[in-house]
């Protein structure tokens, strides 16, 4: 059986824009455009921004971004294809973005999701995230849950 790999990935690989596309389209669908606080695939291209992907063999099957600021990272565009859920490939896409978090020496890592997606907040509990509130340019708001991880 082949092995799921989790490595630097480019949003603009049509893979890649794909399982984007797909995880915008979820995000549209559950919440108002005000709650929507997805990064557009241009903005996932900048210098400040990891991009990973997970695949096995030449498929792409998850990706997750963390966007690093000044003392923290922020997770970003985490979504895994809805036919390979439940193998274990959201846990893998974490640990890399733990790993990168503290590779790039950040003091913690911080997320905002939507209320609804509970598999999500199961995945980001599971790993040690904490609820918080908003930080960075984000407002308070029901739809949206903050969380944090303190990477010491």
């Amino acid at each position: 059986m082949t092995e799921i790999i989790i490595e630097l990935g480019n949003p603009e690989d049509p893979r890649a824009t794909a399982l984007l596309h797909q995880s915008h389209a979820l995000m549209q669908s559950l919440f108002s455009e005000e709650d929507n606080h997805y990064l557009e695939i241009s903005e996932l291209c900048k210098p400040e921004i990891r991009f990973f992907i997970a695949r096995k063999e030449d498929t792409y099957l998850g990706c997750a971004a963390l966007a690093l600021r000044e003392d923290y990272a922020e997770v970003k565009s985490m979504f895994v294809d809805p036919d390979t859920r439940g193998l274990g490939i959201g846990d893998k896409l974490m640990a890399q973005l733990i790993d990168a978090g503290r590779s790039e020496k950040m003091g913690s890592l911080k997320l905002e999701t939507g209320d609804v997606l509970h598999a999500a907040n199961r995945l980001y509990y599971r790993h040690g995230f904490k609820d918080c509130g908003p930080f960075g340019d984000y407002e308070e708001s029901d739809a949206s849950v903050f969380m944090e991880m303190p990477l010491d």
